[in-house]
């Protein structure tokens, strides 16, 4: 049985059909493991920047010194002290502006906003909490700071008890 060419050049191009089908899936996947890949690392960051900031503060007794009287001060602390407690907060505020962008945007699993959430509660009736989103709100993006004004008008618990200033203690003669 002879073949013509035209009966050739017909199953060339199913076979390149079904070719170009299984190109297509296999890019798929491979776009599905990459926006993986990008949410697992941009997790990674969110919660490295997180850390380094915390370890940063808490293993330096004169940073983590500084950074307990900013925040229970309601009057500013000496200028130098004032604006290294003011960076301290922007520091950690632009992450968690950045954490909010990227579970905006999907990047980020809404459990992590339900931790920052929670930090932003647990100091935000502290003065100095008060005193750096005054002065530095402009600083950040608008619809983060509108998220942010809607937590430090909502009506909470004290839960962090580490945030609370300490029991006054009796003067001893």
């Amino acid at each position: 049985m002879k073949v013509r060419l035209s009966e050739l050049a017909h199953i060339a191009e199913i076979i390149g059909a079904v070719a170009v089908v299984i190109s297509l899936v296999y890019v798929g996947l491979q776009v599905n493991h990459s926006v993986d890949a990008s949410r697992s690392v941009a997790v990674n960051d969110a919660t490295v920047a997180l850390q380094d900031w915390y370890h940063t503060v808490g293993s330096s007794q004169q940073a983590s010194e500084l950074f307990y009287r900013g925040l229970m001060s309601s009057e500013a602390l000496a200028a130098e002290e004032e604006f290294q407690f003011l960076m301290m907060m922007h520091g950690i505020f632009l992450s968690f502006q950045n954490s909010y962008w990227l579970t905006e945007e999907g990047t980020l699993d809404r459990d992590l906003l339900s931790g920052l959430t929670a930090a932003i509660l647990g100091v935000k009736d502290a003065p100095g909490t008060q005193r750096y989103w005054r002065q530095r709100k402009s600083y950040l993006n608008p619809t983060f700071g509108e998220y942010v004004d809607d937590l430090m008008a909502r009506e909470t618990n004290p839960s962090m008890d580490i945030y609370q200033l300490p029991p006054a203690q009796p003067e001893s003669n």
